[in-house]
């Protein structure tokens, strides 16, 4: 934000519906991560965003990736950036280390309604593979909260379920805004596979563009050298919109 912000953009970073206190507070009473759900959050960016002046550049990580997806198949923003992304509904590619990333929380299917915590290993597996420890494990202690096993969930089901389920999107929308996939070589949770597969799913006439970065795990906006990441992006959805 600051980055952005000392250019000349005015940025917005909406917290999800009841994910608007801080992390300690999150971690002492899940609630909010437990009841959360895709529709809520799309509604409550669609509100926003549908009150601004001009349409926004959309920028998402993980899950965030997903719902910047869903905003533009929904006429919202004038590009989308989506940085490791989850996959939207009907990209199958499951690779192994995605399995192990996600296992805490896909082990069990009662995971479904709860907030589900990640130990220090689990959370650098997943998170930060690439960081330097003293780093993985402040970054840990500052800013884990449990995932929602909701949303989890939901997007594992996704390609099972009869119908169109949360993250559902029109790859033929030629209505549709630019989109680039920002994808970390190292990433456990969402790796580039994921990304490349879900950017082939577009068969609109449309902007659909992959780059990744090597030597990158998950968490690589929160990672050394991040400032290269976040000014592609922005220059890329620039020339874009």
């Amino acid at each position: 934000m600051t980055r952005y912000q000392a250019k000349g953009f005015t940025v917005l970073a909406p917290a999800y519906p009841g994910f608007e206190v801080e992390v300690e507070a999150l971690n002492a009473d899940p609630t909010p991560i437990e009841q959360v759900t895709v529709p809520q959050i799309i509604e409550s960016l669609e509100t926003l965003i549908g009150g601004l002046e001009t349409p926004p550049i959309i920028m998402g990580h993980s899950a965030g990736g997903v719902f910047t997806q869903i905003l533009l198949d929904h006429g919202y923003g004038a590009a989308g950036v989506a940085i490791n992304s989850a996959p939207t509904e009907g990209v199958q590619v499951i690779p192994l280390s995605q399995i192990r990333a996600t296992f805490p929380v896909l082990k069990n299917p009662a995971n479904r309604h709860r907030a589900v915590g990640f130990t220090y290993d689990q959370w650098k597996y997943a998170f930060t593979n690439t960081f330097p420890e003293d780093q993985a494990r402040a970054t840990y202690e500052r800013y884990h909260i449990p995932a929602s096993g909701n949303i989890f969930w939901g997007s594992a089901l996704a390609n099972i379920h009869p119908g169109k389920d949360d993250n559902y999107v029109d790859y033929h929308n030629d209505d549709r805004k630019p989109l680039l996939f920002v994808a970390g070589e190292h990433d456990h949770l969402m790796p580039p596979k994921i990304q490349r597969s879900n950017a082939r799913h577009y068969k609109s006439a449309t902007v659909t563009e992959v780059v990744e970065y090597p030597g990158r795990s998950h968490l690589m906006p929160a990672e050394q050298g991040w400032e290269e990441i976040a000014d592609h992006a922005l220059a890329w959805a620039l020339d874009h919109s």
